[in-house]
């Protein structure tokens, strides 16, 4: 295993590749593969391991009651997978994981995972913001969702993107991906931009968007 590939990941955050070689020498792990479009996980399956993406790109989804497919996230290697509901009082998957890509995951189950975060301060701090950046992540998307009108949505999302006085942002998606983001059809996300351009409350320059006009952009928040 080339372990050189693992230092990008946020668990091992500052250790080097041959103190990782080190360390997961002596940790049981697993290695499991899956071609693009399997699902690794079931939403409600108990998170029993921790799963870190080696190669590849998993995404969470959801299923609402009507069968619409709502896109969580994209998780590339070196990501790790419900890293949040592995310990705690309800450890199940929240959301089903499939596979975009031929995916590989090492597998670490939960008693050698904690084990290894007793024996390493290190690993064990990455964890915590780990987790803490989750809860923080979960939180902004429960603000996406509940929102009821997409333009809601964008003005919440630009503003994130624009704290402490930034004037502007690169979008870093395009608009179908957005649109798998909020949970709406891409042209609504197309039209929804252009309302909010044509407005005055921003102005777009390809991907990179300009906020003219911040006390709009939150009261469309608050309505």
């Amino acid at each position: 295993m080339d372990y050189s590939q693992l230092v990008q990941s946020p668990l091992f955050r500052g250790i080097s590749s041959d103190e990782i070689e080190k360390v997961l020498t002596g940790t049981s792990k697993k290695f499991r593969k899956y071609k693009a479009g399997e699902f690794i996980a079931f939403s409600g399956e108990p998170v029993s391991s921790l799963m870190i993406v080696l190669y590849g790109v998993v995404k969470g989804e959801m299923v609402d009651y009507s069968g619409r497919v709502i896109k969580i996230e994209d998780i590339p290697a070196p990501g790790a997978l419900a890293s949040a509901f592995l310990f705690g009082s309800r450890t199940f998957f929240p959301v089903n994981v499939v596979a975009i890509s031929d995916t590989e995951l090492m597998i670490i189950e939960k008693s050698d995972f904690l084990k290894l975060l007793m024996n390493n301060d290190r690993i064990l701090g990455n964890f915590l913001d780990m987790i803490s950046n989750r809860s923080q992540f979960l939180s902004e998307k429960i603000k996406f969702l509940n929102f009821r009108t997409i333009k809601g949505k964008l003005a919440q999302y630009i503003l994130h993107q624009t704290m402490n006085g930034r004037l502007s942002f690169n979008l870093g998606m395009t608009q179908a991906d957005l649109a798998d983001y909020f949970a709406v059809a891409r042209p609504s996300i197309a039209r929804a931009l252009k309302e909010l351009e044509d407005e005055g409350l921003i102005e777009a320059s390809g991907k990179v968007i300009n906020v003219l006009d911040r006390k709009s952009l939150a009261q469309l928040i608050s309505d």
